[in-house]
């Protein structure tokens, strides 16, 4: 007698299925004239299921009213119902996108469009071109384009209101776009970094590019939009109590060049004011207010800031108030280009630079150093003459950093740091090309697009880079059209342009003990 053993095993199914849905019948037919249907059905060969239909289906002209769609639920008919009157005359463009989907695999149904006009003809003109931050390296996807029809009626304020006449999206981050079935005419072209997704521009919130002039179709032309955050108009927010001394005033756009000036009893009381690291609030720092527990007290603040006026009453009880604590910035290494740098947790009033003492190490002689303090971001620091291959101690006796509540260090601090060789670091020589004015900003930004080394160049010539940590670089030129010293955002009511920014194509590797020669042809 023989025995035979089953062989195990798992049953596979067949192969995967990697073949889109196929659609068999649209009513009304794809390119269909003089619509005048409510509801578009779409049957497939398969049934099929829709995934991220509400951020997937562009419709243009966009409508106010979000239609219907079917099917929740496994079909092989998807529906789109329309709940609101279409616009006569119009050609619209219903692009899914990959939201059709089998039910099985989720296989796409790639870029289905379905076009129809409430006319007698398609509009077939076009708007092409490309998109991208007008700073930032870094691409965006999903990104809105849009077309304002400019006729009698057209104003710059309807991209903060109104739906545009087309839209279409740059959904990957090539930023390339096309907007189709276009009639002729003239048109605002507008980018927008959509976070509402309400086709709408707002300033808070979104980005924005845009042409100053309109465009005209038809046309051949290939258009290039920059997108950039507006900075808001300043405006502060009621001060709140923090501590017990010390309140935080929200704020929207740029403080600088805030003066503030803050009363008791009508009477100027003593304050500082410094900046909340990574966030659009400021810290009010003020002397002390006697209260007992249970009492209640309060201060009034006015704000100027160019054009902008506003005062505040805010209230006042008793907090609990911190001490004095001083913390380093560098760990242990400091470069050989940087200066020693502290932070504290409350404004100072008082350095005595007879009671800080710079040493090297194994000496006890004192070397010569100057003190910069930023009282807006509560840092000081020592700049000095510092030799490779050197330890340095900072040495701060008790008393000699004095806060603006008249409380010093009771304790003597002390940093010890120490400097790398010559050899350990890169140098980069720069030659740019091709410069359509000065002056230009030449930075230098880490892999995150933080700007690590930046130079002004007033004219032509070899921008020097000395002492640099070895890392792969961006390297940007930004023409400083203002001649500010920063790069300047754009506005789109006053059709301010932002200023231009080039990037230099590959990355540049400072490596340790290398002199990098680099020449960059700008173009124009």
């Amino acid at each position: 007698m023989s025995v035979n053993c089953a062989k195990r095993g798992t049953i596979t199914g067949g192969d995967k299925d990697t073949l889109a849905p196929v659609l068999k019948v649209s009513l009304p037919k794809n390119y269909t004239t003089h619509f005048k249907d409510k509801i578009i059905k779409l049957t497939f060969d398969e049934f099929v299921k829709l995934k991220d239909i509400n951020k997937q289906l562009i419709i243009s002209p966009p409508l106010e009213k979000s239609p219907r769609i079917l099917p929740l639920n496994a079909s092989k008919t998807v529906s789109v119902e329309f709940l609101e009157d279409l616009q006569p005359n119009t050609t619209y463009n219903l692009n899914f996108g990959q939201s059709i989907q089998d039910f099985n695999e989720a296989n796409p149904y790639k870029n289905f469009k379905y076009v129809f006009s409430t006319g007698a003809y398609i509009d077939s003109l076009s708007v092409s071109g490309t998109v991208r931050d007008a700073l930032s390296k870094q691409k965006d996807k999903d990104l809105s384009i849009l077309l304002y029809e400019v006729d009698e009626k057209y104003q710059d304020s309807l991209v903060y209101k109104q739906n545009p006449r087309y839209i279409t999206t740059s959904a990957d981050t090539s930023g390339v776009f096309n907007i189709e079935n276009v009639k002729a005419g003239k048109y605002m072209l507008i980018g927008l970094k959509d976070e509402n997704q309400n086709h709408r521009f707002d300033p808070k919130s979104d980005k924005i590019g845009f042409l100053n002039t309109p465009i005209g179709l038809p046309s051949n032309e290939v258009f290039s939009l920059r997108l950039f955050k507006e900075t808001a108009p300043f405006k502060a927010f009621k001060p709140i109590q923090n501590s017990g001394v010390s309140a935080f005033i929200g704020y929207d756009g740029n403080p600088k060049g805030l003066q503030v000036q803050l009363k008791k009893n009508k009477e100027i009381y003593p304050h500082k004011i410094s900046q909340i690291n990574g966030k659009d609030s400021l810290q009010l720092w003020f002397k002390p207010i006697k209260l007992q527990k249970s009492e209640v007290d309060s201060l009034e603040i006015d704000l100027n800031n160019g054009n902008y006026k506003q005062s505040f009453t805010f209230k006042i009880r008793n907090q609990k108030s911190d001490s004095l604590r001083i913390s380093p910035v560098q760990a242990k290494i400091l470069g050989l280009n940087e200066n020693i740098s502290l932070n504290s947790n409350l404004p100072l009033s008082k350095i005595n630079e007879q009671k800080i003492k710079i040493t090297a190490k194994d000496t006890t002689v004192a070397l010569p150093f100057e003190i910069i303090y930023d009282e807006m971001n509560l840092n000081v620091q020592f700049k000095f003459k510092k030799e490779p291959q050197s330890k340095y101690s900072l040495k701060i006796a008790p008393e000699a950093l004095l806060d603006f509540f008249d409380h010093s260090n009771k304790k003597p601090l002390l940093y010890e740091f120490e400097t790398k060789n010559i050899s350990d670091y890169g140098n980069l020589r720069l030659d740019v090309e091709n410069v359509k004015q000065y002056p230009i900003i030449i930075e230098l930004t880490d892999k995150n697009g933080v700007v690590q080394y930046a130079q002004i160049a007033l004219q032509p010539g070899t921008i020097n880079f000395d002492l640099i940590k070895p890392d792969l670089y961006t390297l940007r030129i930004i023409i400083d059209e203002n001649k500010n010293g920063q790069w300047d955002t754009g506005n789109y009511l006053q059709k301010i342009q932002p200023e231009e920014v080039i990037y230099f194509p590959k990355s540049i590797d400072i490596r340790a003990n290398w002199d990098v020669q680099q020449t960059f042809i700008l173009k124009q």
